[in-house]
């Protein structure tokens, strides 16, 4: 009848109504996701933020109890006394974490900044200038601390010596590094090889006036024991009884136990020092003028791990001044 589709259209637009009111209410509530065209593009409109409900705070001590943090099952960082110096096994310890998987140097990449640090330690003290520091002799032995000598020779001939005589009576085969080595040197002009300790001696006889600074990369830190033929006869022309021309020592005094310093008194008494990464046990018995630290390669978090406390590189310097 007329009156039941009148009813029925007055509840179906009751139910409509409402609908809507209930859609229009949620898009104020909640927010809603719309689809906005761009090309073949949709991008999805952003929702609004939620409302957040105020809520009471309360004391944290009338929530819980006092939590030792002190007590963590996590380990606690460990006090390390802070030092100056290192011993030998300790130096060793460093040039392997050095070359390990967490800090990825290599050797070559060591040496290179080794001998270039004692290079511009010598150019520091002993300028090269047209009237003095114009030849140097360096004095290489057959381990790393003879791979950084070679090093230094090839930046004092870039640095402008005029010539720089270098004595390498026994060559390491052991890395491929130090044939490199020997035949980058042999490709500038101003640099000679001397093949033994006699060619040396006859240098330091005959031409010691001309002769103005000799470097010592004879023994590192991990030499031991009396030094043999012919290196015996290369410290024995460098006493300090004969008058030898200045010396720059890498690293260790050839002739010095690392830890203990000079203690048999037949070691070279170098007039400069550059201690590589940081100064050895020996060092501290060091009286000559100038000391330094080269070897600008230590990480902060491995010097941290040793406690130590080195002299400040200033700018673009490869060497830092040991004070007092």
């Amino acid at each position: 009848s007329l009156s039941k589709r009148s009813k029925l259209l007055r509840r179906l637009c009751r139910l409509l109504d409402m609908r809507a009111t209930c859609v229009t209410s949620s898009l104020f509530r909640g927010g809603f996701v719309a689809a906005q065209h761009q090309g073949s593009r949709v991008t999805a409109a952003p929702r609004p933020q939620r409302r957040r409900h105020a809520t009471r705070s309360f004391p944290f001590s009338a929530m819980s109890t006092t939590v030792d943090l002190t007590k963590d099952d996590a380990a606690q960082p460990v006090s390390v006394p802070t030092t100056t110096h290192i011993s030998a096994s300790q130096a060793a310890e460093i040039d392997v974490k050095l070359m390990g998987p967490e800090y990825g140097f290599t050797l070559e990449q060591l040496m290179e900044l080794a001998g270039l640090s004692v290079a511009a330690a010598t150019q520091r003290v002993f300028p090269v200038t047209p009237d003095t520091h114009q030849r140097i002799l360096v004095l290489c032995g057959p381990g790393n601390n003879g791979g950084d000598g070679l090093v230094a020779a090839r930046h004092l001939a870039h640095f402008g010596y005029e010539s720089v005589f270098v004595c390498y009576p026994k060559r390491s085969a052991r890395e491929p590094i130090y044939g490199k080595l020997v035949k980058q040197l042999e490709t500038l002009e101003g640099v000679r090889f001397l093949n033994d300790a006699e060619e040396a001696e006859f240098v330091l006889d005959f031409e010691t006036a001309s002769i103005d600074v000799v470097i010592d990369a004879m023994f590192g830190f991990s030499f031991h024991g009396a030094p043999r033929s012919p290196f015996d006869a290369l410290l024995h022309l460098l006493k300090h009884e004969n008058n030898p021309p200045p010396i720059v020592s890498v690293d260790v005094p050839s002739g010095w136990d690392v830890d203990t310093g000079d203690v048999s008194g037949k070691g070279l008494r170098p007039d400069v020092l550059v201690s590589l990464t940081a100064p050895k046990l020996c060092a501290k018995t060091f009286t000559g003028k100038h000391h330094f630290v080269g070897g600008r390669f230590l990480p902060p978090k491995l010097a941290k791990e040793y406690g130590l406390l080195l002299p400040k590189f200033e700018g673009a310097d490869q060497m830092a001044l040991v004070e007092g």
